[in-house]
């Protein structure tokens, strides 16, 4: 089927009404707290999901109800490929996403479609909340790792962590080392890239920006430390991975 004659119809009556769509940044950044495990972010998200909710967003049904069931869908396949991207099992992600689309399906009333909206959002955060306290046994690793996904735009040093859980800094480090793996610097500096790698896959930011708002001191030391980590420059990840997410 021929689509042009619609297509041009449509973008006519946009520019006619002054309609613009939500920027990708915009609707990446409220994904991102769901993919971080950022539970009180999500809460605040979710208590203003009804305010302008339509703003930005294109007509797919007639019906109104019909209409925010389609966009709750899309959000919801959307966020479960996200949190699939961030780590979360992949029957877990799709099946949860499932859950909530059925009981889309059946929700009849914008109260009863919104309730549910914000529901599945803090359902996914939480799963990756959870997730993101990887594999540590000891409070003070689990504390560590939490304070470091919900703080990956702040400078970040074993200091500024040991001071926050009040223990030792020597004994941190080693304890860090002992139930992860990594050091802490570098279980900061993949967590900061893993984060990249995503704004990188589905926004427009640049690196100078993304740098910023992962805290690095410069964008040549974001460059740098994203090359060692993931074996190339930013520029070379988004140029591989961008538009093939851009379904």
């Amino acid at each position: 089927m021929d689509t042009k004659k619609d297509l041009n119809y449509q973008l006519y009556l946009h520019r006619e009404a002054g309609f613009r769509r939500m920027g990708f940044q915009v609707e990446f950044e409220r994904y991102y707290a769901v993919q971080s495990g950022d539970i009180e972010q999500v809460q605040k998200n979710a208590a203003r999901i009804k305010e302008n909710f339509m703003e930005g967003k294109g007509v797919l049904s007639a019906d109104p109800i019909t209409n925010i069931r389609y966009h709750m869908i899309i959000a919801t396949a959307m966020i479960a490929r996200v949190c699939v991207e961030g780590g979360l099992d992949h029957d877990t992600a799709y099946t949860l996403s499932d859950i909530y689309i059925q009981r889309a399906d059946i929700s009849h009333t914008e109260d009863a479609l919104f309730s549910l909206m914000g529901e599945m959002l803090l359902d996914f955060t939480r799963h990756m909340k959870e997730l993101k306290r990887y594999a540590a046994t000891s409070l003070h690793v689990r504390r560590c790792i939490d304070y470091i996904h919900e703080h990956l735009n702040e400078k970040l040093t074993l200091e500024v962590l040991a001071e926050m859980i009040g223990v030792n800094g020597a004994y941190l480090s080693k304890l860090f080392v002992k139930e992860t793996g990594k050091s802490l610097k570098d279980f900061i500096l993949t967590a900061k890239v893993h984060t990249a790698e995503n704004m990188l896959r589905y926004s427009e930011l640049s690196s100078m920006e993304i740098a910023l708002a992962l805290g690095f001191s410069s964008q040549s030391a974001f460059i740098a430390t994203f090359r060692r980590i993931s074996g190339m420059t930013p520029k070379q990840y988004k140029m591989l991975h961008y538009r093939s997410n851009l379904i």
